[in-house]
């Protein structure tokens, strides 16, 4: 599993013009599906991301959690973090996990995100979506299972 965490002071995503999820400070999370992931990945991912001290302590420096300061998640599925670009100009997304599978995954994501005690709002699992955000910073980070050991 990959994704690309944005640092944000605020984020949406509507659907057909309608606003489905939103959120204040925290992260607005691209989740891509890999094909062979599976829910040790998905969990993995969670653990990482919910420690991870992106955000500001009293003295400016980057030492507090997601879970440290109370912020939420709005999590996006995105399997074109899977592109593969080596060949032509088209991208082909054969490295992307099967939707039925990835659906999975990406729910049992979020699922962890929230057993942690995060609050998380997302889109819609492969609906055309428009995603707003604020990033903070910026700060973007990418995490991937297949480059952690």
């Amino acid at each position: 599993m990959r994704i690309v965490a944005q640092r944000v002071t605020e984020a949406s995503v509507a659907i057909g013009g309608t606003t489905v999820g939103a959120i204040s400070q925290g992260y607005m999370v691209l989740v891509g599906v890999g094909l062979g992931d599976g829910e040790a990945e998905a969990q993995k991912l969670a653990q990482k991301l919910a420690k991870l001290r992106v955000f500001s302590d009293d003295n400016g420096k980057m030492n507090k959690s997601i879970l440290d300061i109370g912020g939420a998640i709005l999590s996006i599925s995105q399997f074109t973090l899977y592109a593969d670009t080596s060949h032509g100009n088209r991208p082909g997304f054969t490295l992307a996990g099967a939707p039925e599978m990835a659906a999975k995954l990406y729910d049992s994501f979020n699922d962890d995100l929230r057993q942690a005690g995060i609050h998380v709002e997302t889109g819609e699992f492969g609906a055309d979506m428009a995603v707003s955000l604020v990033n903070d910073g910026p700060v973007t980070i990418i995490l991937d299972t297949a480059e952690m050991k």
